[in-house]
């Protein structure tokens, strides 16, 4: 059974000012979302959605949703799901990912946990309507390098190849050599079989990488009622085809997202800049930007341009080969599909706030927007040694330096903090600037100086007796560094460096069914589970 503790993202220190100020719901931020996510605001959302959102499009959507399950052992709470969102009273949580080596980092669980828990949550609370949690594939990116590996056991499993265009249509093929070497790493336990399977059965049994992710994602989670969506569709991309002729001709989104990003700036990092045009083109092995120059519409990096009239055919004509870039893709998930809540991490979360305008311009219904569940796992034996040692929470959440010296001086039996000498040594000085004043004022340069070099005098013998401890201290030290170093692989959270593979290892058919039971996407806190 999972134990957990919580502690409040901001007293963590890996969350931003932006994405802290946005969970406390100050007020400088109001401008840029919707809704804050919490229960009783839900309400208002599902009434906006209700009526930007009509039957044609629930049809659409589950016509293709259907073709895209054809060859899928769909489990019967998707299968539910899939025909829930036939009627006006059923509605989407969604969250996105790319198309990580098999699922990537730890947090790709967490994304989609936090989606299925919060639809649970949301059905308790409004019994009169269905909600059905998304995963929304990323197979439009291009950006191969993000994805093409993940990290087990301090190695990084590789997948080597040349890739272009949208990363959905790659084929698996070199993926059998990355499986090999993978399971030699894996061993032979019950659980390293089942990762083999699993592995084995999304990559070396389907032809392209949508495919396979569609797959393993279902495989994962299709007991919760997931669904899957690759929106690299024809039929799908009709429904956006005035949106895109608006970006094209009108370039909405470049005006609206560039005032936002200048009222935004004022406090926080922009973290995402708009183009002229938000749009790529896409072939086989193609996906590039259009560009708009002297009249004409170009593909970079090719001989394909087009006048205005013959772009604009070519979207009625051909809406599949065009592909919204990060400004124009959740405009397109809110077009297709009555979704109600994105759910992603804090660098998603941030460039959401960028879009508020542009959706209003457009008269698109702005989701509300959560921040994911974020997880450490520790074993019950790392939880036994932070005990011993007497390390808390808030601690170990502290950078390995500040961490380290903060428990030097917690556990030595020498005082290192100089604090008290410091503010006596400044009092003194505070009478001599007296005396100074009184006799020549030219004298306070020199007791300003004395007084800088005596306090970095004390600064420094304050380091030199911390280094000393440590020294003495070796053996604790050591074991706190070790400790520190399981639990933030590479100073990161542990979430953004491990798979899931090596937590499945040593927990097996548990890890999820624990983490769906424990999980609580509007409690805001970050979770401390101990398996």
């Amino acid at each position: 059974m999972m134990s957990t503790e919580s502690i409040p993202f901001k007293k963590t220190g890996y969350f931003s000012s932006l994405i802290c100020d946005y969970l406390e719901e100050k007020p400088v931020l109001k401008t840029f979302y919707n809704k804050f996510p919490n229960l009783e605001n839900f309400k208002n959302q599902i009434e906006q959605k209700h009526l930007s959102f009509n039957l044609k499009s629930r049809c659409i959507l589950v016509e293709q949703l259907k073709k895209q399950y054809k060859y899928v052992e769909v489990s019967e709470n998707t299968w539910q799901n899939i025909e829930f969102l036939k009627h006006e009273n059923t509605f989407t949580i969604t969250t996105g990912h790319q198309l990580n080596l098999f699922t990537g980092p730890l947090y790709f669980l967490y994304k989609i946990i936090s989606t299925i828990n919060l639809t649970k949550e949301l059905k308790q609370h409004y019994p009169n309507y269905n909600f059905v949690p998304v995963y929304w594939m990323a197979t439009e990116d291009h950006d191969f390098d993000e994805i093409n590996y993940f990290n087990f056991k301090g190695k990084k499993v590789h997948w080597h190849r040349d890739a272009k265009g949208a990363v959905g249509k790659l084929t698996t093929k070199g993926l059998e050599a990355v499986f090999n070497l993978f399971s030699l790493d894996l061993g032979s336990s019950k659980n390293a079989e089942h990762l083999k399977t699993l592995f084995k059965n999304a990559y070396l049994k389907h032809e392209n990488l949508a495919d396979a992710t569609r797959f393993l994602t279902n495989e994962l989670f299709k007991d919760y009622g997931l669904v899957i969506i690759d929106a690299n569709n024809k039929d799908l991309k009709k429904q956006f085809i005035p949106f895109m002729k608006e970006e094209l001709v009108g370039q909405t989104s470049y005006k609206s997202v560039s005032k936002t990003n200048e009222a935004l700036s004022e406090n926080n990092d922009i973290q995402v800049n708009p183009r002229d045009i938000n749009l790529f083109y896409i072939q086989e092995n193609l996906r590039e930007r259009i560009v708009f120059e002297e009249g004409v519409y170009n593909v970079l990096d090719t001989n394909i341009s087009w006048t205005k009239e013959q772009i604009l055919e070519e979207v009625d004509n051909h809406p599949e080969r065009f592909s919204p870039n990060v400004i124009m893709r959740p405009l397109y998930q809110e077009v297709i599909l009555p979704n109600l809540c994105y759910i992603g991490g804090g660098g998603e979360l941030a460039y959401w706030f960028q879009l508020k305008q542009f959706f209003d311009e457009v008269k698109v219904p702005f989701p509300m927007v959560l921040l994911r569940n974020s997880v450490l796992i520790q074993s019950e034996n790392q939880l036994k040694k932070l005990q011993k040692l007497n390390i808390s929470i808030e601690d170990i959440f502290l950078n390995k330096d500040s961490f380290i010296n903060k428990r030097v001086r917690e556990i030595s039996n020498i005082e290192i903090d100089f604090s008290e000498q410091k503010t006596y040594l400044i009092q003194q000085f505070q009478d001599l600037y007296k005396i100074a004043e009184q006799t020549d004022k030219s004298f306070l340069g020199a007791v300003k100086a004395q007084e800088v070099k005596q306090l970095k005098g004390l600064e420094n013998l304050e380091k030199r007796l911390l280094k000393a401890q440590k020294i003495a201290l070796a053996d604790e030290v050591s074991r706190m560094t070790e400790l520190k170093n399981e639990l933030f692989p590479n100073g990161s959270l542990q979430e953004r460096y491990h798979n899931f593979a090596e937590f499945y290892l040593e927990y097996g058919e548990q890890l999820i069914p624990q983490l769906i039971e424990n999980l609580k996407p509007l409690k805001s806190e970050f979770l401390i589970a101990t398996l």
